[in-house]
């Protein structure tokens, strides 16, 4: 049976780390007027946010390599607690950016360090499935977290949205004291972040990932835009509403089939959410093929970020969290790149962005053959 109680701890601290990383967006009109600067401005929190969190996961998590893990995961989870609780009580923007680059840093150090963790905390031939359930806390925190944050700061203040996180973080901290096991520190062996991207068949895995985000990112920045070149700028709502939903279908479904099938799993997420992203683009707004192709994305992204990371600590073995970071580096520094690619895309027409987006995702297709499984799933439960 599956540890639970100590992986759904960990499912909570993704879950912080996914609503820190991304609500300013859905408090983006409020923030800005009551701080006084653009909105322009405000929406680089989250940008600012996901760049550090690329520039960071490398040498950090290399740096804590020999911290023991629980440890370390409660030092993240104060640090999400302390930075939460200057964002909430501050009205200096500078200083709210100050916390998001701390906040970014933490967030690196902590998707390197939790996929790790639940590999390691499951019993054989349910890495995969543990795996998903401690990432479901990325899917509920976009299908949930965002809209019930973005409700919090409309009904009362954008402020309270961040105390609200700040306070999780409290019975969080006690849960995982009480609930997750030790696990030793990574072993004092070769095997860095940066060392680990020459292991066989990891630098295809980490082309997959970056173009993966990238293409994803390409369309989902600006799908609003992308409605309402197709006249459907009314669905965006029910369309984003449908893919959050998804998601969580997608994470499970996964998580099912990554212990016996994690190349073919991979390529799966790949395939779906380019033939979603096509279909929304070439369906010339009707209402249900922009929700079918909303649901379709949102089963091919929720599994994806889960998929890359199962598939990187296979390769990686038994220093699979140095190499997690790699897939958070490259994850995250597309996040930004989308966002860039699509808005100078932008003013050639909307119809660009899904057949550029799709195109993005598909290219690891070509060189999927290299993607090389050299262990098995349970390889990194020699770590324990």
């Amino acid at each position: 049976m599956l540890p639970l109680p100590a992986l759904l701890a960990l499912t909570t601290t993704v879950f912080l780390g996914c609503l820190t990383e991304v609500l300013p967006a859905g408090l983006l009109l409020g923030m800005s007027e009551d701080l006084g600067v653009s909105p322009s401005a405000t929406g680089q929190l989250v940008t600012v946010y996901a760049i550090t969190t690329a520039l960071t996961a490398i040498p950090l998590t290399g740096a804590t390599l020999r911290v023991p893990r629980k440890r370390l995961l409660l030092v993240l989870i104060f640090g999400f607690l302390v930075t939460n609780l200057v964002i909430a009580g501050s009205s200096s923007y500078p200083l709210i950016l100050a916390a998001r680059v701390v906040s970014g840093a933490l967030t690196g150090v902590m998707w390197s360090l939790v996929a790790g963790y639940a590999m390691r905390l499951a019993p054989p031939g349910l890495t995969g499935r543990a795996l998903a359930v401690a990432m479901s806390g990325t899917p509920i925190g976009f299908a949930l977290g965002v809209p019930a944050g973005t409700a919090l700061g409309e009904f009362a203040d954008w402020r309270w949205a961040f105390a609200a996180m700040a306070l999780i973080s409290v019975p969080l901290l006690a849960w995982v004291s009480v609930a997750v096991p030790a696990v030793p520190p990574e072993p004092a062996g070769p095997t860095r972040p940066l060392a680990a991207s020459r292991l066989p068949g990891m630098r295809p895995v980490l082309a997959t990932v970056a173009l993966f985000s990238l293409g994803h990112n390409v369309a989902y920045t600006y799908i609003g835009p992308v409605l309402a070149g197709l006249d459907a700028e009314s669905m965006l709502g029910a369309a984003l509403l449908v893919f959050g939903c998804a998601t969580v279908g997608g994470l499970f479904a996964v998580g099912s089939a990554l212990d016996s099938r994690p190349r073919a799993v991979l390529l799966s997420c790949s395939a779906v959410t380019a033939a979603a992203i096509l279909l929304m683009g070439i369906g010339d707004g009707v209402h249900g093929l922009v929700l079918a192709a909303a649901g379709l994305w949102g089963l091919g992204f929720g599994g994806a970020p889960t998929a890359f990371q199962a598939v990187t600590a296979l390769l990686a073995g038994p220093t699979a969290d140095a190499a997690q970071s790699l897939t958070i580096a490259a994850w995250n520094g597309a996040v930004a790149g989308g966002a860039l690619v699509g808005g100078l895309l932008l003013p050639l027409g909307t119809s660009s962005l899904p057949w550029c987006a799709a195109s993005l995702i598909l290219v690891p297709l070509l060189f999927s053959r290299r993607v090389v499984l050299s262990a098995p799933a349970d390889r990194c439960r020699s770590r324990r």
